[in-house]
């Protein structure tokens, strides 16, 4: 994966964190001050701390994600679609979502925004 632009790479470390269940690997990829909207349009967290504790309680259902398609790089952001499924919840739960992340200039997370809403929700 030389060959790959470092904002898709971070996409794949993104998700490689998140199925290993690691908050603080998914944490680290953000910059000190960055900003999470997951929904948009949700209250926007802010800060490493706020980051991990939203990955803590994310990554606690056992949720997995896979991505639908490769990333998608433009100037300082990459955008991606991928579909998180969640087993625990009795007869599965799956959410299609595309997400936004913005890079600052130390090549660090700055804003990540999450599109989905109900009808992205699947159960069964």
């Amino acid at each position: 994966m030389s060959d790959i632009d470092p904002k898709a790479a971070c996409v794949h470390a993104y998700v490689a964190a998140f199925d290993a269940g690691d908050a603080e690997a998914a944490a680290a990829l953000f910059a000190a001050d960055a900003t999470l909207e997951d929904p948009y349009g949700s209250e926007v967290l802010r800060g490493t701390d706020a980051i991990r504790a939203f990955y803590v309680r994310a990554m606690a259902s056992g949720a997995r994600l896979a991505l639908n398609g490769p990333p998608r790089v433009a100037g300082d952001a990459v955008a991606f679609a991928f579909t998180v499924t969640v087993a625990a919840v009795p007869g599965g739960l799956s959410i299609d979502v595309i997400d936004l992340f913005r890079f600052g200039a130390d090549g660090r997370i700055a804003s990540m925004q999450a599109f989905w809403g109900p009808a992205n929700v699947r159960t069964g």
